[in-house]
């Protein structure tokens, strides 16, 4: 499993927002609520969780949820060592004790009974119990559950459990608007304004080919990869092609639409 622990930036982490997610999230911290992002990929939920992190003054612990994790490699284990057997907090265990924001990203690819382990920390109880210690761990002051998942492609493969679901204020979050999406390309490549508006351009008529079988749509991630390959010198279309098309797909045929995009906009 991996896991990421850090103390808040002391430099703010950059986040446009798009609606009132910043409103509520503050206000679901301040209830002690737990929140879930929906939305595509590379629309921004995590950097939305570093900022809110840093705005709240909280430290962050974001884990990567995947098939094979347990509920030991959240809550913690005894480890063997020279001198004994000591116990070792897993990453939701120490986000309980520190009073930290515990994100847990991809939620949906973990397994249901390691997802039922959140249950009692996402209503009144607050609480975490350790079976294999006998601890039942109250939550720490400033502790928030915050979790992610991509729900285009999800909902075919997985869902999670109405009775997990309802335990959390949902916030829908999509691609930036089209202005927005100029800013945050501006900002985060330092590329000029005509650059980032066509780019922002190129991706808005490659998201229609979704209807054509396009699986995933480019995302502001990928906006942002092609914009500094071309800020470093490498050739507009090349750095289109690379960073977004080849990402996307290996279909011959949307290829050649997207590559047919990029000629069209980049002349």
């Amino acid at each position: 499993m991996q896991h990421l622990s850090s103390a808040s930036s002391t430099a703010e982490p950059y986040y446009l927002a798009n609606g009132s997610e910043v409103e509520v999230f503050t206000q679901c911290h301040e209830q002690s609520l737990a929140v879930m992002l929906k939305g595509p990929t590379g629309c921004g939920k995590t950097r939305l969780v570093e900022h809110m992190a840093w705005k709240l003054n909280r430290p962050l612990i974001t884990v990567s949820c995947h098939d094979d994790l347990s509920a030991n490699d959240l809550i913690g284990r005894y480890l063997i060592r020279h001198d004994g057997t000591v116990w070792q907090d897993g990453p939701l265990t120490r986000a309980v004790r520190e009073g930290a924001i515990c994100y847990l990203d991809e939620v949906v690819e973990a397994r249901q009974d390691t997802i039922v382990v959140l249950h009692s920390l996402t209503d009144h109880r607050r609480m975490l119990p350790i079976d294999k210690t006998g601890e039942l761990l109250k939550a720490a002051p400033g502790f928030q559950l915050v979790i992610s998942y991509n729900p285009g492609y999800q909902r075919m493969l997985k869902d999670l459990k109405p009775s997990t679901r309802q335990r959390f204020v949902a916030l829908d979050l999509a691609y930036p608007s089209f202005d927005n999406e100029v800013a945050i390309l501006e900002r985060e490549s330092h590329v000029e304004r005509m650059t980032a508006h066509a780019l922002v351009s190129l991706a808005e008529r490659i998201r229609t080919l979704h209807d054509r079988g396009l699986p995933e749509v480019p995302s502001t991630r990928l906006l942002i990869a092609a914009a500094l390959l071309f800020k470093g010198g490498v050739d507009i279309r090349t750095a289109c092609k690379v960073a977004i098309v080849a990402p996307l797909s290996d279909d011959e045929m949307l290829v050649g639409a997207m590559t047919d995009l990029i000629d069209a906009i980049f002349v």
